[in-house]
C-alpha cells in the first residue's frame, strides 16, 4: 500500500480505479514549405478554439455558476492578445516552422514569464495561457479533448487545466488527484463548486505506473491510498458510509433554527466570493451572507469596474438572497490581490502595504464609485456595508465623509438609493482590536477576520507556505483579542460576528458563544454542520 499526503480542496471520500491523464502532446519542429497556408491553418485553429470556449462557457454556467464560468471568457480574451498572436505568426512566417511547434513554444515561454511574477493572480493567468495553448494544439492535431473511460474512476494527473476539470462528469469521475496544482487555482475552485473530492500537491510519488490500481481519496485527512490493504479499505469504506449518513442527517436540519439547547440564537451566515457561492448559501439554508468579497469584480477586469457593472452584480446578489442580510465588504485589493490596471509599485512587504481601505482612501474616486453602486443596489435588498483593514477612528471619519459625497452625487443625478444602510468594519488588525471600545461608537457592527488578525498578531506572512506551522489561528493571543472586541461591541450595543476560517472550527464554537459572538459566517458547505454543533451546545 502506498500512502500519499496532499492538500484537500473538498472534504469527501471516494473509492475507485486510478486513471492517469496527460494533456501534453509531443510536438516536433517541422519545416513547412507553404508558410501562408500554415499561417491560415493557425488562424483557423484560433477561431475554432474561441468557438469551443464560448460553448464551454455556456455549458459551464449550468454546472459551476456564471462567475466561475467566467474563466473561459478570460481565456477567450487571451487568444486575442496581440503579443501571443503576433509571436506565433512571426515564428511561422520568419522561421517556416509548423503551427503546432510555434504555438507550443510561444505559449510555454509566455506562461513561464507570467509564472515568474510574484503576484499570485498574475501567476494564475499562466495556467490559463497553458490551457488555451493546449486547446489550440488539440484543434491543430484534430484532438477532441479528454479521452477517458466510461466507467467511474479517479482521475490522476500532474496538473489539470480548468477547461479539463469542468468537463468532468460527477457520474464518471469520482474525484481527482494531482501531483502538483494549487488549492487557490481555478481548478480547485471548480472542484469545490462541482462537489468533486480532490487532492493537490501529492508530489512525484503519484506515478503513472499506478494507472489502473485501486485507490481511495480521503478528503477529510488529505490522504490518497493506492492499493490499500484489506484493513485500510474496510476502514475507508466505513468512513465513507459514515460520511454519507452524516450528509443525509445534516440535510434534515434545513429550515431549523440556529439555537442552543439553553435558548441562545446565533446568526449563521455564509462567506461568498461570487454568485455560485451565493446560490450555494441559499441551497444550504444560510441565514444571510456575512461576507461578500467584492474584489472579484476588480481582479477579473482589465480596468476599474464601472458603477453600472458593480450595481448589477450587487443587485443580483441581494435579489437572490430575497430579503436576508447581505454584508458586502468594500474592495480588499493590494497585498496578494494586485490588479494590473492600478499600476501599483511593488512593496517590500505587500501585506503591510497599500491595500484594502488604505487604497480606498488613497484613491477616493475608486471607493466612491463602489459606494454609489452599493447605495443604489441597497434598494433591492437587506444590505450592510463593511470596510476592511481599519486601524483607527480617523479612517472611519474619512469614510463617513466619502459616504456623504457619494450620496450627494446620487442625489444630484436623481438616482434612487438606500439612504440608511448599516455600516461596519472588519477587525483584522491588533490596532482595531485594541481600539474597539472607541471604534464601536462609530459603527453599527464588527466582523472579526481571523485570518488576517492571526497574521498580524503573530507577525507572519500567511502567504508563505514555509511559515504554515507557525501560523496557529488558535493562539491564545488571537482569542484574547477577539474576546476583548466582543466585550467592547456589546458594551456599545452593537453586534459582532466572526468570518475567518476559525469561525468554521467547531472546536471553538462554544468558546465563541461564551464570548458573546452573535454571528458566525462560514463557507456555504459548512452551514449545516455548524447548525448541528450550535443545536448540541
Amino acid at each position: 500500500m502506498l500512502t500519499l499526503q496532499g492538500k484537500s480542496v473538498y472534504r469527501d471520500i471516494c473509492i475507485g480505479r486510478l486513471v492517469f491523464y496527460s494533456g501534453q502532446r509531443e510536438i516536433g519542429r517541422v519545416t513547412v514549405e507553404d508558410r501562408e497556408a500554415e499561417l491560415l491553418r493557425f488562424e483557423k485553429a484560433l477561431l475554432a478554439a474561441k468557438c469551443q470556449l464560448r460553448d464551454l462557457y455556456r455549458d459551464s454556467v449550468k454546472v459551476v455558476g456564471e462567475t466561475n464560468a467566467e474563466i473561459f471568457r478570460v481565456q477567450e480574451m487571451l487568444l486575442d492578445e496581440e503579443e501571443y498572436r503576433s509571436s506565433v505568426r512571426r515564428m511561422i512566417g520568419e522561421e517556416g516552422v509548423n503551427a503546432e511547434y510555434a504555438v507550443r513554444t510561444v505559449g510555454d515561454k509566455m506562461a513561464r514569464e507570467l509564472h515568474s511574477v510574484e503576484d499570485i493572480y498574475i501567476r494564475e493567468r499562466s495556467q490559463d495561457l497553458l490551457d488555451v495553448t493546449r486547446r489550440v494544439l488539440n484543434v491543430l492535431s484534430g484532438g477532441i479533448g479528454l479521452d477517458l473511460p466510461q466507467e467511474p474512476f479517479i482521475l490522476a494527473a500532474e496538473d489539470l487545466m480548468p477547461s479539463e476539470a469542468v468537463q468532468l462528469s460527477g457520474d464518471r469521475v469520482l474525484g481527482f488527484v494531482l501531483s502538483k496544482g494549487s488549492t487557490h487555482s481555478h481548478t480547485a475552485i471548480l472542484a469545490r463548486s462541482m462537489g468533486v473530492p480532490a487532492l493537490m500537491k501529492l508530489g512525484d510519488a503519484l506515478d503513472p505506473e499506478c494507472d489502473g490500481k485501486q485507490a481511495v481519496i480521503d478528503g477529510f485527512a488529505g490522504v490518497l491510498y493506492i492499493d490499500p490493504d484489506e484493513a485500510s479499505m474496510r476502514a475507508m469504506e466505513e468512513k465513507k458510509r459514515e460520511s454519507d449518513r452524516r450528509r443525509l442527517q445534516l440535510r434534515e436540519l434545513l429550515g431549523k433554527e440556529n439555537i442552543t439547547r439553553d435558548g441562545k440564537t446565533v446568526k449563521l451566515f455564509a462567506n461568498a466570493g461570487n454568485l455560485a457561492d451565493v446560490e450555494a448559501a441559499c441551497a444550504n439554508d444560510a441565514g444571510g451572507i456575512g461576507l461578500l468579497r467584492s474584489e472579484i469584480l476588480y481582479l477579473e477586469s482589465d480596468s476599474a469596474p464601472d458603477e453600472e457593472r458593480q450595481f448589477a452584480f450587487y443587485k443580483q446578489v441581494l435579489e437572490k438572497m430575497n430579503g436576508r442580510e447581505v454584508v458586502i465588504r468594500t474592495f480588499d485589493i493590494g497585498a496578494d490581490k494586485r490588479v494590473r490596471w492600478l499600476h501599483q509599485e511593488r512593496a517590500e512587504n505587500p501585506a503591510l502595504g497599500m491595500r484594502a481601505i488604505r487604497l480606498g482612501l488613497e484613491k477616493p474616486e475608486l471607493l466612491k464609485t463602489q459606494l454609489r453602486a452599493l447605495y443604489r443596489a441597497g434598494v433591492y435588498g437587506n444590505l450592510r456595508i463593511m470596510y476592511p483593514m481599519i486601524t483607527s477612528v480617523g479612517e472611519v471619519v474619512q469614510l463617513r465623509k466619502l459616504e456623504r459625497q457619494a450620496k450627494s452625487e446620487l442625489e444630484s443625478r436623481g438616482a434612487a438609493y438606500a439612504e440608511k444602510i448599516p455600516t461596519g468594519i472588519m477587525v483584522e488588525t491588533p490596532a482595531a482590536a485594541l481600539l474597539s471600545d472607541l471604534l464601536a461608537k462609530e459603527v453599527d457592527f464588527f466582523s472579526v477576520g481571523t485570518n488576517d488578525l492571526t497574521q498580524y498578531t503573530l507577525a507572519l506572512d500567511r502567504q508563505d507556505e514555509g511559515l504554515e506551522r507557525f501560523g496557529d489561528p488558535e493562539h491564545r493571543a488571537v482569542l484574547r483579542l477577539i474576546e476583548t472586541v466582543a466585550r467592547n461591541a456589546h458594551a456599545a450595543g452593537i453586534w459582532i460576528g466572526v468570518c475567518g476560517e476559525l469561525a468554521a472550527d467547531t472546536a471553538f464554537t462554544e468558546e465563541f458563544l461564551q464570548m458573546g459572538i452573535d454571528e458566525l459566517s462560514v463557507s456555504p458547505g459548512m452551514i449545516l454542520e455548524m447548525r448541528q454543533k450550535i443545536r448540541e451546545l
